[in-house]
């Protein structure tokens, strides 16, 4: 059962590229990338452009609006995510629990609608 793994993360609290803190974060993504990737559960996944950099699209009555930003200011913003193909809720659980960003942020795991 396919997983979505959306990372959320406070933008303003990451460690500074080059500094200890930003290798031991770096390492710990990359370790559980290998025990995912490892256990042939990887199916997509990326971290993602600071939130500045984001477009929130609305449409209404045929109208097209583009806000810069986020759909949500301020507080925790996306900061990646996974795809991952695991055994069910359970699973995802605890596979999100040993993501990273849950340790100082959050992890939403949310099943993929198969059509």
């Amino acid at each position: 059962m396919k997983y979505l793994f959306l990372l959320y993360a406070d933008e303003g609290g990451f460690p500074a590229p080059g500094s200890p803190e930003f290798k031991a974060q770096n390492d710990a993504y990359g370790a559980f990338f290998e025990e995912v990737n490892g256990r042939g559960l990887f199916q997509a996944g990326d971290p993602v452009q600071p939130s500045s950099t984001a477009a929130t699209v609305t449409v209404r009555d045929g109208q097209t609006a583009e806000a810069e930003g986020p759909a949500k200011p301020g507080g925790e913003q996306v900061i990646g995510f996974y795809v991952l193909d695991v055994a069910g809720h359970d699973d995802a659980v605890a596979l999100a629990a040993k993501v990273p960003a849950a340790a100082h942020g959050r992890v939403e795991a949310r099943p993929i609608l198969v059509m």
